[in-house]
């Protein structure tokens, strides 16, 4: 009988063991997984597997899909399906990137953990592998290469096969291969092939809608849809930055939310000022304030601005409509503002106009909102009087905090007449900069025109001396001529004389 007869009539388990295998470990931050490889029957395929687990190239990888009672994919560096290459192209270069398919027709997807290689096109494998995660999967027989099966750790991939995903199969909390470890390598090292003395470092999770393998969700999940799941830990994610930045003082509030009626604009021309902003962008809706920030020392203009309208759907109507329109031949950017910093001086001011004006984000602010009747507010003397300590002011009615109020006007004021001489200032260095490029212009025209009449000159003097010498060269004709003539006369009176 046809061995290949009598192994087709075989259970596929009765047939792991007539194959010779060789096993690798998986640690994963799911548990322990041991694959069987068939060396004998995928020689192509094991090598390139086991070369990449010995050069540590699966080591901290993700499982960049799992497909419930389907599929689970890791082995992509770029967690896509489509990067990745074979030990053979880290040797060989591009053109063996990828390697041949080994389909052999024992070997089937007819049992959970079969272990394959994702291949998008024929002879298009590389690194990036699949577990099944159950049986009878029998339509991807004959189009993807089989080259081993899962021995132990069943229950692992059962854990995978529970994670919770988001639309794209991606699981929310990363599972990750740890560590690689090859029981058994029947395959002598290829010359050339470099291992690296440790693992590759672990790229932490920088995208907020996922979590790391070692973070846990810190809610419930069970049940609940996934763009729930993703919106909420975005939202905790977004929550505990900015209770960092209040920590460090980049903030005011970690509560706190950027207005929502101010503009940012950007790209703009250094000429751009703020009353061309206003006329642009008043057609709009009323603005409250629009101030094009400018460098403190110089007064020059940092090309951009801020816009602030007095009704929040002027405001979306002009983010809108005016994006990379063109101002003073620059193509602009707008967004809405993310800035605090208006906030921060409501904060510091204990003013609640300056808190509410900027845009606020709680009603009610314990600093200085609508909330509540306040009978002592807490006052910063050093800022306000010049002293160096804190004080309690009753009701803001002593002369202490008049005074402080008065003194903060003061410097208010100045801090608005040097803002505004400063610009004077750059302004003025701008029409200087503008009267000596126009007389610089106006001087190499002179220079181009003085060149052109003295060419003019010195062809006039190149046409006389021509003429000169031509009208000299006439006159020596004329002279020879007459000399021809007078020898003409001489020799024939002599010929008389005789």
């Amino acid at each position: 009988v046809d061995s290949c007869s009598l192994l087709a009539s075989f259970p596929f388990g009765v047939c792991l063991c007539l194959f010779s295998s060789m096993s690798v470990l998986l640690e994963t931050s799911k548990g322990d997984i041991v694959i069987d490889l068939f060396t004998d029957q995928c020689p192509i395929a094991s090598k390139n597997f086991l070369k990449l687990c010995k050069t540590k190239y699966y080591n901290n990888s993700v499982f960049f899909s799992v497909e419930k009672d389907f599929i689970a994919q890791v082995g992509d560096p770029t967690n896509t399906g489509m990067g990745g290459e074979s030990i053979y192209g880290q040797l060989y270069g591009e053109q063996a990137k990828y390697f041949e398919d080994e389909f052999v027709k024992e070997l089937k997807h007819d049992r959970k953990g079969v272990v394959g290689y994702c291949s998008n096109s024929k002879n298009h494998n590389a690194s990036a592998f699949y577990f099944t995660l159950r049986d009878s999967i029998d339509y991807l027989d004959g189009q993807r290469t089989v080259f081993g099966v899962v021995a132990e750790g069943l229950e692992v991939l059962d854990e995978i096969n529970k994670a919770f995903v988001d639309d794209e199969h991606r699981p929310i909390q990363n599972i990750r291969i740890r560590h690689c470890v090859i029981l058994d390598d029947p395959f002598d090292d290829p010359a050339g092939l470099a291992v690296p003395s440790r693992s590759p470092s672990p790229q932490r999770e920088t995208n907020p809608h996922y979590l790391d393998d070692n973070e846990d969700f810190g809610i419930d999940v069970e049940g609940r849809d996934p763009k729930e799941v993703q919106e909420e830990l975005a939202q905790k994610a977004a929550k505990s930055r900015a209770e960092v930045l209040e920590i460090i003082g980049d903030i005011p509030d970690a509560d706190i939310k950027p207005p929502s009626n101010v503009l940012f604009v950007c790209k703009l021309n250094e000429a751009t000022e703020s009353e061309d902003l206003a006329i642009i962008f008043g057609r709009f809706g009323a603005i409250k304030n629009c101030e094009v920030i400018r460098d403190w020392k110089s007064g020059d203009s940092l090309q951009y601005a801020f816009i602030e309208f007095e009704d929040e759907k002027a405001c979306e109507l002009a983010y809108f409509k005016m994006e990379n329109v063109l101002i003073d031949d620059r193509r602009i950017h707008v967004d809405f503002s993310q800035s605090v910093a208006k906030l921060w001086k409501g904060y510091r001011t204990g003013k609640p106009e300056s808190y509410e004006g900027g845009g606020g984000s709680k009603g009610g602010d314990k600093r200085g909102g609508d909330g509540g009747d306040r009978r002592f507010e807490i006052r910063d003397r050093s800022r306000r009087e010049g002293g160096d300590s804190y004080g309690f002011v009753f009701d803001g009615g002593n002369d202490g905090g008049e005074r402080g109020r008065d003194g903060h006007d003061r410097k208010e004021r100045k801090h608005k007449k040097d803002k505004k001489e400063r610009r004077g200032d750059s302004r003025e260095r701008r029409h200087d900069r503008e009267r000596r490029y126009d007389e610089d212009r106006g001087r190499s025209r002179g220079d181009d025109r003085r060149d052109r009449d003295r060419g003019r000159e010195r062809d006039r003097d190149d046409r006389s001396s021509r003429r000169e010498r031509e009208s000299s060269r006439d006159d020596r004709r004329r002279d020879d001529r007459d000399y021809r003539r007078r020898d003409d006369r001489d020799s024939g009176r002599r010929r008389d004389y005789r």
